[in-house]
């Protein structure tokens, strides 16, 4: 079993939650919910991983909060 952690951004225009994985090219989807967005998301890297693992070329620490006054 593998994990992948997801960015989840809202777009302004849609309202769709929209995610991606960072470092693996092609992993994003879009969704009406978080829950619809999680099952779009593990169905899109089940299709990807189908075409064997990817060579990721980072690796991805997380995330900053950026304070600008």
């Amino acid at each position: 079993m593998r994990s992948y952690t997801a960015i989840v951004e809202r777009c302004q225009d849609t309202g769709l939650y929209v995610g991606f994985i960072p470092r693996f090219q092609g992993a994003h989807a879009q969704a009406e919910t978080l829950d619809e967005l999680n099952k779009n998301l593990r169905e899109v890297v089940e299709m990807l991983l189908e075409d064997g693992e990817p060579i990721l070329e980072t690796e991805f620490i997380g995330t900053q909060n950026v304070v600008v006054a």
